[in-house]
């Protein structure tokens, strides 16, 4: 009997000094900064990450590879794709939640003193048993327990069926982020185009600019002219050298912009294809009521505010199921080694019926929630529709203008280019003349302003296309590269310029009228 407490205090001991082992582990926790080595690493992992993976640029850079490029590298784009996937993989997962649990469990269960008992005469007071055990001091236990709850059933199909449109959702965010992109790609390389093309234009010009100030200095000097005629003369080519300046800063920084949004590493060289004549961009002669009608059915914030509706909807629907009574099935099988059991393994079941009273008086309350939420999705859904029909005739309208002065600036642009070839003429081989060089400042700067309408009425077609929420991708693109990704985007804007815009599958899709547009 001593030994037997000896060891019982040995025991507790011991887990007493685990318990104060674990408490002093806990308390002796400190924070601990990342080292240098270890950022140093994330930078060089990141660095090499961000431009794994793709292909490689070779050749000059057109429209519709660059935006390909946009599509597939694109680090944003690239985060919505993986959002879009963990949004399904959540969908997978939340199927499993519709199937009983099932729950096993073996081992191994003792204790240190015998599990005796003695029983009472309620009459008299007195011990009417001597103490026994009916339970093995060490013995192996093992349990296989399965329970349903309906009503958890119920919840978890419904929350499938919102999981399955937030996956929609999720996919129309990536509809929208490409569109961005698409639209941001077009803007940046026209712009990029223009800047290479009056580059070339531009350099030279500097140098002639500077050239002609050291001649006009030595000319002040020499005091070969007027004082107030050499001064004006300087400042006349000093104030075309600033101008000079200013745009090809600005002119230099679209092609870094176009390299982020394709994920090229800013610095790396890269060439661009453009037309060599920008012909007259077509005029769209579409029905405004058909323009707004597309845009309502095909845009993707339109899009997802229905998915939400009906994520709205069920939210209502599980609120009502969780203020109902509870039916859970029970079914398990045990296994017990005591030797004093008749039975040593067994099954059992059993039917509960579990319901809080008090959710009667919850029911007003979480039906006016529940409906007060659907109404909030239904006016964001309202101001979403508005917000989107105004942008279509914003868009429609500025096409229009952004055409005509695209059309105004071609003129003015070639009237310039004649009045150069004549101020040119006169001048004769008179270097530095300053008609001559505030005549070709002119002339580039109209062709700078050319480009830029051109690049201006290209992303208005394009913004008026992506309006009515037109896909610039086909649909059924599977595994695709940067060419047949461009091929397909080229395929698209000429349909798109045909009148035929493309726009991605509904369930219950509408009639889809031609965007009429004329060549």
């Amino acid at each position: 009997m001593e030994g037997t407490r000896h060891g019982r205090r040995i025991g507790r001991s011991a887990v007493a000094a685990v318990l104060a082992a674990a408490l002093l582990a806990g308390c002796a926790v400190t924070p601990e900064p990342i080292a240098p080595q270890a950022t140093e690493a994330r930078i060089s992992a990141d660095l090499a990450r961000m431009f794994s993976n793709q292909e490689p640029l070779s050749g000059r850079l057109s429209l519709h590879e660059a935006m390909a490029r946009a599509i597939l590298y694109n680090l944003d784009g690239r985060l919505r794709t993986m959002e879009q996937a963990l949004s399904q993989r959540q969908l997978d997962l939340s199927r499993w939640d519709m199937l009983p649990s099932l729950a096993a469990s073996a081992g191994f269960v003792g204790r240190d003193n015998v599990s005796a008992s003695s029983s009472e005469n309620v009459a008299t007071g007195s011990q009417s048993l001597v103490p026994s055990t009916s339970t093995e001091r060490n013995r192996r236990v093992a349990d296989l327990n399965m329970s349903w709850n309906i009503l958890d059933f119920g919840v978890s199909y419904v929350t499938a069926q919102q999981n399955a449109d937030r996956s929609l959702i999720a996919a129309e965010q990536r509809r929208r982020v490409v569109h961005t992109i698409i639209q941001d790609v077009r803007s940046a390389y026209w712009r990029a185009v223009a800047a290479e093309r009056v580059l070339t234009r531009i350099d030279p010009l500097m140098a002639r600019i500077e050239q002609a100030l050291a001649s006009a200095a030595e000319i002040e000097r020499q005091q070969l002219r007027a004082p107030a005629d050499a001064l004006t003369y300087r400042r006349g080519l000093l104030d075309a050298l600033r101008q000079l300046q200013a745009q090809r800063r600005e002119l230099r920084l679209a092609k870094t912009e176009l390299a982020a949004l394709i994920n090229i590493r800013p610095g790396e060289d890269f060439s661009l294809e453009a037309p060599e004549t920008q012909g007259a961009m077509p005029p769209v002669t579409s029905d405004p009521a058909d323009l707004e009608r597309l845009a309502l059915a095909n845009r993707p914030e339109v899009r997802e505010l229905d998915y939400q509706t009906r994520i709205s909807q069920q939210e209502t629907r599980k609120a009502l199921l969780r203020l109902l009574p509870g039916i859970e099935l029970d079914l398990g099988a045990h296994y017990d080694s005591n030797k004093y059991l008749v039975n040593n393994d067994w099954a059992d079941y059993g039917v509960k019926l579990t319901w809080n009273l008090l959710n009667i008086l919850r029911i007003p309350g979480a039906m006016a929630v529940a409906e007060a939420n659907e109404d909030v999705v239904d006016a964001r859904r309202m101001a979403i529709s508005m917000a989107v029909l105004a942008q279509v005739h914003v868009a429609q309208t500025n096409y229009e203008e952004a055409r005509r002065q695209y059309e105004t600036a071609r003129e003015l642009s070639e009237l310039d280019n004649r009045i150069l070839d004549q101020a040119r003429a006169a001048a004769g081989t008179r270097v530095g003349d300053l008609q001559v060089i505030q005549t070709e400042l002119a002339a580039v700067q109209t062709e700078l302003r050319r480009d830029l309408a051109f690049a201006d009425a290209n992303n208005a077609f394009g913004r008026l296309f992506l309006s009515i929420g037109a896909d610039p991708l086909p649909e059924g693109l599977s595994a695709p590269t940067v060419s047949t990704l461009a091929t397909a985007i080229g395929t698209t804007e000429a349909a798109w310029r045909a009148g035929r815009p493309t726009f991605a599958p509904v369930p219950d899709a509408v009639d889809k009228p031609e965007l009429a547009a004329t060549e």
